[in-house]
Formats: structure tokens, sequence, C-alpha cells
């Protein structure tokens, strides 16, 4: 009885370690005595039992979290920054042959790379130009860990976590920037309505009948209220009328 347990579990142990199935993302890179022999799959894969060892490699893209590192920018600032990194094995023998954990390895390649090229950039160049950053990041990674049959796709730096003084020094920039673009819009508004008024000051002095006429406009403009009480300038315009109207009056007298 004993034996045929044995048996039982023996036969068991040779089926399966000569029949694997991998998923459409999968990849086996296998191994015969030690040495390589070939990648495959997806579907059903068969081994030769205690010759052959198969390594599974997910071809799917991943995503790396970048842990935060101290940077010093190239103005002597200080912060803690933050990436994550999307990539894929686009070779899986290279993968598992060349490196000894990739995915460590990755890691590792994307911290030390996020150190050296933002220490590269002034704090207001990584806050305002983080797309071309960005871009340098994973055109620097990728070249890195291509001869590990490794492509990375893109590398977003997610937060900059600046010092507390450097947080308030930044905040009384752009309010002191806020109040000069207030004073410049309200300088030139100013200009602006005096170019007007120097204009219409102009044509009113070739007919002076306009003057008359803005005043009679202000006039309704308001006299809104029945019950109002309006203090209106009689221009100087009817008493040189009227005055011209007496001395042809006395001359004629």
């Amino acid at each position: 009885m004993t034996g045929y347990i044995v048996l039982i579990i023996f036969v068991l142990f040779i089926l399966l370690n000569t029949f694997k199935i991998l998923r459409e993302y999968e990849r086996g890179v296998v191994f015969r005595l030690g040495r390589y022999v070939g990648t495959r799959g997806p579907g059903l894969i068969i081994l030769i039992p205690l010759f052959e060892k198969m390594v599974k490699v997910t071809l799917r893209t991943i995503a790396l979290d970048v842990p935060a590192q101290e940077v010093i920018t190239k103005d002597n600032v200080s912060v803690k920054v933050n990436a994550v990194m999307y990539f894929q094995v686009f070779q899986p023998d290279k993968a598992i042959i060349a490196v000894e954990d990739y995915m460590y390895a990755t890691s590792q390649m994307g911290q030390t790379t996020l150190r050296s090229i933002l220490g590269e950039h002034e704090l207001d160049d990584l806050l305002s130009n983080r797309e071309k950053i960005n871009q340098t990041l994973q055109k620097v990674i990728d070249d890195r860990t291509d001869p590990w049959g490794i492509k990375v796709s893109a590398v977003e730096v997610k937060d900059v976590d600046l010092p507390e003084g450097m947080r308030r020094a930044m905040a009384k920039q752009a309010e002191a920037e806020r109040e000069r673009r207030a004073k410049v819009i309200h300088a030139d508004g100013e200009f602006q309505a005096s170019t007007k008024l120097r204009d219409a000051a102009t044509v009113m002095a070739a007919e002076p009948v306009t003057v008359q006429l803005r005043y009679l406009q202000t006039l309704t403009e308001i006299a809104v209220e029945k019950n109002s009480t309006i203090i209106f300038p009689l221009p100087l315009e009817f008493m040189r009328y009227f005055s011209k109207i007496l001395d042809n009056t006395e001359k004629k007298a």
C-alpha cells in the first residue's frame, strides 16, 4: 500500500513538472541543465522533468513607484521628489539572464537617475518644466535598462516637497507678482482713458455745440426720478449767445 502511494506521488510530481500553462501575457524562459534553450509560451508548455526548469516573465506594463529622494537642485535648494515609472519586458531572456533581479535593478536605476537628473536643474525649472524633465528621465532610464531587455515607456514626477521656508518665500513672490500685474493693468487703463479724453476734448474744441449736447445728455441720464432736484451749470456758450443778442439789439437801437 505504501508503495502505491509513493508511486502516485511520484507520477503527480512528474506531471506537475512536465506540463505548464502560460497565460497570454506570460513567457517562460527555459533552462536545460542550467543552459538557456529558449523562450516558450503562451499556452501549454512541455518540459523534461528534472532536466528543464522554467522561469515565468510577465510582458504586461508594470507601474513601479520610485520612493521619495532627497535632491539638491542646481540653485542649492533641498527638496524631496518621488515619481512613478512605467516599463515592460520586451526580451524575457535578457531580463532573466543579463540581470539578477530586473525589478529591483530597474527600481534602483530609477532612483539614482532621478537624483542625478533633477540635481542638474534649478527649482523654478523643476516646477515649471516638469514635462521636459519627465521626457529626459524616460530617455536616460530607457537607454540604461535596454541591455536588460526592458522598455521604459514613461516616467512621471509626482510630488515635489518643498521646505516650509521656501514655500513662504514663493507665496510672497507670487503675491508681489499679482500686485505688480494689478498696478500695470490699472496704469494701462488710466493711460487709455486719458487718451480717449484727449480725443474727445479735441472734437469738442472743434465743435463747441457738442459741449451743449453733452450737457443735455447728462441731464437726461441723471433725471431718473420725478422728485429729483438737479443743479445744472449753465454753459458759457449760452451766456455768450445772449450777450451777442443784447449787443445786436443795442446797436440797432
